[in-house]
């Protein structure tokens, strides 16, 4: 039996990547799939384990392969799903969560129709600037490019399925899970 792709979007500073890597340490067969970047580690991350880190001219060399399901330039950054990785494990049976941006999810939409996209968002804009800040990761002026485009990649909520506004993370958890458990 054919695994199924659950594909997790919404703003920097949603709580997204929080929530993902959460939902499947407590879910059985559902596992995080890892998206390739040219962006630069932070503070802890590690090459293979929260994304593959590639130069631009190796990322540019697997587009012009086709190596990618989905793949876009955000904030300044490549980040796209590995094609052979993915169709691998959903062949296996594995059910696939994908955090993306809303580019890559309507991509994958567009592939998979019986892909489950979930939007995931912050309760208000001040909220998602404060998590922002609170990372300590980015400078001011990415601080307020990522709000920028925060604010666009909104427009996207009508496109996924479900919206979960990420307020009480464990009711957000909570929530998530159900949704993967009842698709």
């Amino acid at each position: 039996m054919m695994g199924k792709l659950f594909v997790v979007s919404g703003p920097s500073g949603a709580g997204k990547s929080t929530l993902t890597k959460d939902v499947v340490k407590k879910l059985d067969n559902l596992e995080l799939s890892i998206s390739a970047t040219t962006r630069k580690p932070r503070k802890g991350e590690k090459d293979n384990i929260d994304y593959h880190f590639l130069d631009e001219k190796t990322f540019k060399q697997k587009i012009e392969e086709d190596g990618f399901l989905e793949y876009a330039l955000v904030h300044g950054n490549f980040y796209g799903t590995l094609k052979d990785e993915v169709l691998k494990k959903i062949k296996a049976g594995k059910n696939l969560l994908l955090e993306i941006d809303v580019q890559g999810g309507i991509q994958i939409k567009e592939k998979f129709d019986d892909a489950v996209l979930i939007f995931i968002k912050a309760p208000s804009e001040t909220e998602l600037k404060e998590r922002l800040k609170k990372r300590d990761t980015d400078t001011e002026e990415v601080i307020n490019l990522r709000l920028k485009n925060s604010l666009e990649e909104l427009k996207y909520e009508k496109d996924y399925k479900y919206v979960i506004v990420n307020d009480n993370f464990e009711k957000a958890l909570k929530k998530l899970g159900d949704l993967i458990l009842g698709n």
